[in-house]
């Protein structure tokens, strides 16, 4: 089988490298969007306008992205606001547990906190099951608190 007709995940080298990468940042907005609504549910009805400001984007943006993630099954709409699937609920708990583990296991290495805060946002949706398993393993090793994962 020709290396271009191969699964995504049975390329090797660069090619599937950068098609991880694509993959990664395909999700990564869905994580985003389910994590946020999940942080800002609690307040009552979340609005388009509450996920503009949260993201730093457009209400035009967030328009264009929550029609994509109610077609995916990800967000509902109804009479109240933006509402969590079970699906989406789960992976907005998955990046939120990520999250966490990211930002623990940079401010162990001596991070500062504003800082492991900011770049954890772009590595949790990176980072493969294994790397964070081993992230996890070596912070318990360490003694460091529970992060929520």
């Amino acid at each position: 089988m020709a290396q271009g007709n191969a699964a995504p995940w049975k390329k090797t080298g660069t090619a599937g490298r950068f098609q991880r990468v694509r993959q990664d940042h395909a999700r990564e907005l869905a994580e985003d969007y389910a994590e946020l609504v999940l942080d800002l549910e609690p307040d009552g009805a979340v609005r388009p306008a509450d996920l503009a400001r949260g993201l730093g984007v457009s209400h035009v943006t967030v328009l264009r992205a929550l029609d994509r993630l109610v077609r995916d099954g990800i967000l509902a709409r109804d009479g109240r606001g933006i509402l969590l699937s079970p699906g989406g609920r789960a992976l907005g708990e998955a990046s939120r547990a990520r999250h966490r583990l990211v930002v623990s296991f940079l401010e162990r290495l001596g991070v500062p906190p504003e800082v492991a805060a900011v770049d954890s946002e772009g590595m949790e949706h990176h980072l493969s099951p294994a790397t964070l398993g081993c992230m996890a393993g070596w912070l318990e090793r360490s003694g460091s608190k529970p992060w929520g994962g």
